[in-house]
């Protein structure tokens, strides 16, 4: 462990040396917006960096999905990746993967048995998957599990999209034996800490609520006459962006009704309305590849719609730069990265009551939040924004200054924070034990 002597009461802060980080399911090194690369592998990206900038060492174990992926690679420097052979050399879905923990925790063994006993000092899981592995690993290393969920079953089933499928009694389970297990567990908002305890059980003294960050030095305010230029958009546009999974969590469909019912009421804006939607086919979205095309044929506005494939983070900021509006529908969301990346860029975002979101954006502030997921009310708040370019400008100034007080950096001080804390309490344990 790693002292650092901080403030002036010198209070002794333990931070590891080095960090296992378990992310099974989906690599940090994969482009987010497609597949299972979101929000999660962002997270894991940017406070892996930060960490390493601070000295301590992270080494992320991913699943392999090719046999041309070399067992390590480097993310940055003091971050490693590693990729562990578990089941085929190829995407699985989410519901195949369990079948291969056993697999995949053998290899994270295997990993650590080329060192001396000790060579990690904590283990951070992401994701249920990840939990369970991390589970094992701790057990065997004598080490503090931290685990943070992303996402909850019992909350996504509570709130399930039309036609969408819950998630199975496996998983609901698995999270259970992983919140039970956790020496600490960390929460994306006040809301997730809640349902953590309220859902799973979880000692409230284990939960951490700590707020996920953005990259302030990329996702900055800029010309939005060059975006559109760019990206090749009308200067005069009115431009309704979405960016994410293309699947019925996200709810990209929600964006194409109430465009669909704005031009009702407002014909006359057909000639500049464009709805930009930035993603590729995710989880059960896979199932039904065209369906959000075949939607905007159906709905009579696929003149307006423009499809993109997932944006790098520079493309992606100037995505966020040329929108209006920055819609994000989501049935739920943990936090709502998408919805911070807009506001650093100087963009309002319309966004749904749910889950993180109320925390991402200052409603009436930096944004609206709706209540519902109902067209008419999409439309007239969509509306209220686009189409009022004083209120725009205002929410806009405000969507700055909220976004700022997040970043990548605060988020990696309250980890380590966490860390420390799970590290002090097994440490006293130990020495309870002892004596």
């Amino acid at each position: 462990m790693t002292i650092s002597l901080r403030g002036s009461r010198r209070t002794q802060t333990i931070w590891p040396r080095r960090v296992a980080v378990l992310s099974v399911h989906t690599s940090p090194l994969e482009q987010p917006g497609t597949g299972d690369a979101g929000g999660m592998n962002v997270y894991i990206t940017h406070t892996a960096v930060e960490m390493a900038r601070r000295g301590v060492a992270v080494e992320v174990f991913t699943r392999a999905t090719s046999s041309e992926q070399p067992p390590v690679a480097e993310l940055a420097p003091g971050v490693l990746v590693r990729h562990i052979p578990a089941g085929p050399f190829e995407p699985l879905g989410r519901d195949e993967l369990p079948a291969q923990l056993c697999a995949f925790t053998s290899g994270v063994l295997r990993a650590e048995a080329f060192h001396e006993p000790g060579y990690y000092d904590l283990i951070h899981s992401h994701y249920w998957l990840s939990g369970q592995v991390g589970w094992l690993a701790r057990d065997r290393w004598g080490v503090p599990l931290v685990h943070t969920a992303h996402t909850l079953a019992k909350v996504k089933n509570a709130a399930l999209a039309e036609g969408d499928k819950p998630e199975p009694r496996t998983r609901v389970i698995g999270e259970e034996q992983v919140v039970a297990e956790s020496d600490r567990l960390v929460a994306n908002t006040p809301v997730e800490a809640r349902q953590l305890v309220d859902l799973y059980g979880a000692a409230p003294e284990r939960v951490h609520t700590v707020a996920p960050g953005v990259d302030l030095n990329r996702f900055v305010p800029g010309s939005q006459a060059g975006a559109r230029r760019r990206l090749g958009l009308p200067r005069d546009a009115v431009v309704l962006a979405f960016a994410g999974r293309i699947q019925p969590l996200k709810a990209p469909d929600v964006l194409l009704h109430a465009a669909a019912h704005l031009l009702q009421r407002q014909p006359e804006l057909r000639e500049r309305l464009v709805v930009l939607v930035v993603g590729g086919p995710s989880g059960t979205g896979l199932e039904q590849p065209q369906a959000l095309r075949e939607l905007a044929v159906s709905l009579g506005i696929q003149e307006v719609v423009r499809f993109l494939p997932p944006q790098p983070g520079e493309r992606l900021a100037e995505v966020y730069r040329a929108a209006d509006v920055v819609a994000v529908p989501s049935y739920n969301e943990s936090f709502g990265l998408v919805a911070l990346e807009a506001q650093a860029c100087g963009t309002p975002v319309v966004a749904a009551e749910v889950g993180g979101l109320p925390v991402a954006v200052a409603h009436g502030v930096s944004g609206l939040l709706v209540p519902s997921h109902a067209a008419r009310d999409w439309a007239g708040a969509l509306a209220s924004v686009a189409l009022r370019p004083d209120r725009r400008a205002e929410l806009a100034e405000n969507a700055l200054v909220h976004a700022r007080r997040f970043s990548w950096a605060r988020t990696t001080d309250a980890l380590l924070e966490t860390y420390a804390a799970a590290s002090r309490t097994l440490a006293a344990l130990h020495e309870e034990i002892a004596v």
